[in-house]
């Protein structure tokens, strides 16, 4: 079914409503609501979406009440208020919960820590925090990252300037996380990041799954559904693709418990991966049932899909400019949902309960002239730099770039680790020059990026010494 077609559908269901259901007083016609707004956006002009959402909470005093629940049973209140998104992600975080709608769109993911509500959340995040804790964890990213740079990323750019060849400077980024985000999640190399940019079909099976679920967020949950059924649009690709997913995941599961159990000593190169972390607890704590679960290959799968989706499309979409800026004006997880177990009152004013679906819609915060002041449409890097130098920090309810409160993403340093020695290196080795005339605009899909990629050229000076810049910035 195509998207127009849904579009016209809603329109003649809102012209019957109207019509036979609106009542006599015409004032009370919701000629202005926002939802009526907002729709030829949304499916005539999506990737306009998150400029248009932002317009209209500038207009409403940062939150604004989507009436869809005439159509979807839900109504959905979409904010940018910092106080909110205090009140949602750290004082009040025990009544916000991911949901079972959210787990619906994100089903894909089965068993996945990421999916999961408080409870389940809180046992699964003491293992996720021990990995990091873990001295192999950190004797082992500098020795990936500095493999993924000097393998994979370096030849290519170097190939490219030789041949004086155009670049999607986009895909670079993506095929550089996706690689080191596999090497570090389950220790496997997926060989994205080569000369040529050989086909990877992990890589498209991510990219088919970020856009089917971009539609599952603005589309009523019987109409994607139903696509499920039909096996039609959006959803075909997401079957065909989680279908890929799963079965290179689980392949990879099954090599990595072999190879455990055929040898109790460290392997390869002496890396250490979160597959091997899981699968050593459960080995360990035979007689804890959550524990155990870590050897279960669903639960693995699934949660091996979450930190490749957390790791390639998150980090590399801010490659693409400098770091805190870029996370500012384009946070790669535009917006968060969560949905409240119980009735609550925001500090806006605004009532919801368990039929509303809170939006915080970290894109437009971004663009809030109360938070950032006037320029906050211009690209500053500097506005992160204190006087006196140094980096300067902001409460995390008005920079939800890696969420906020007991919700905050645990992999933040990697990020910015991994995001640090490929600007150095990239940087100092290389002049990148933009193609002029390109046109550049958001994709259709959960995580913001570019619809068209980025498109550049780049020159070398022969200088080879980046890499030993990793030691400076990997050392205390």
């Amino acid at each position: 079914m195509a998207y127009l077609e849904i579009f016209l559908i809603q329109i003649i269901l809102l012209i019957l409503f109207l019509v036979l259901l609106a009542p006599k007083n015409r004032q009370l016609l919701p000629w202005n609501w926002p939802f009526v707004r907002v729709m030829p956006t949304m499916y005539l002009k999506s990737h306009e979406i998150y400029d248009k959402i932002t317009e209209i909470l500038a207009e409403n005093k940062s939150t604004v009440l989507f009436k869809t629940s005439w159509f979807t049973k839900t109504d959905i209140l979409v904010t940018s208020d910092p106080a909110n998104a205090h009140h949602v992600m750290s004082s009040n975080f025990s009544i916000y919960q991911r949901g079972s709608e959210f787990r619906n769109v994100f089903d894909f993911l089965g068993q996945a820590v990421f999916s999961k509500d408080l409870e389940e959340w809180r046992e699964e995040k003491k293992f996720t925090h021990a990995f990091f804790r873990e001295n192999q964890y950190h004797e082992s990213v500098p020795k990936i990252v500095h493999q993924t740079l000097e393998k994979a990323l370096i030849p290519v750019l170097d190939h490219t300037s030789q041949q004086n060849q155009e670049l999607d400077l986009q895909s670079l980024f993506n095929r550089f996380m996706l690689d080191a985000t596999c090497l570090l999640a389950a220790g496997f190399d997926a060989g994205s990041l080569r000369v040529g940019f050989p086909e990877c079909p992990l890589l498209d099976a991510m990219d088919d799954i970020a856009e089917a679920v971009f539609y599952r967020h603005i589309l009523p949950e019987r109409v994607w559904k139903l696509q499920r059924w039909l096996r039609v649009g959006k959803e075909k690709k997401m079957a065909e693709a989680s279908n890929t997913f799963n079965r290179i995941l689980s392949d990879n599961v099954s090599k990595k418990k072999h190879e455990l159990a055929t040898d109790d000593q460290e392997t390869g190169d002496g890396t250490f991966d979160v597959l091997k972390f899981y699968l050593k607890e459960a080995a360990i704590n035979t007689g804890n049932k959550g524990a155990q679960k870590h050897d279960d290959k669903g639960f693995l799968a699934a949660n091996l899909m979450t930190l490749l989706f957390a790791g390639r499309d998150t980090s590399a979409a801010l490659l693409t400019c400098a770091l805190c800026e870029s996370l500012r004006l384009f946070p790669p997880g535009p917006f968060l949902l969560r949905v409240p177990n119980e009735q609550d009152v925001l500090p806006s004013g605004h009532k919801v309960d368990q039929t509303t679906k809170v939006m915080l819609c970290s894109y437009a915060m971004g663009r809030t002239r109360e938070i950032w002041g006037d320029d906050c449409g211009e690209f500053r890097p500097e506005r992160w730099i204190m006087e006196k130098g140094g980096t300067k920090h902001v409460a995390s309810n008005i920079f939800l770039a890696f969420s906020s409160g007991p919700w905050t993403c645990p992999g933040r340093e990697l990020a910015f680790t991994r995001m640090k020695a490929v600007a150095a290196t990239v940087v100092h080795n290389y002049r990148v020059h933009v193609v002029e005339g390109q046109t550049v605009c958001p994709s259709i899909s959960a995580i913001l990026t570019m619809k068209h990629g980025l498109k550049a050229t780049v020159s070398t000076d022969g200088c080879r010494s980046s890499i030993y810049l990793l030691y400076s910035i990997f050392s205390p």
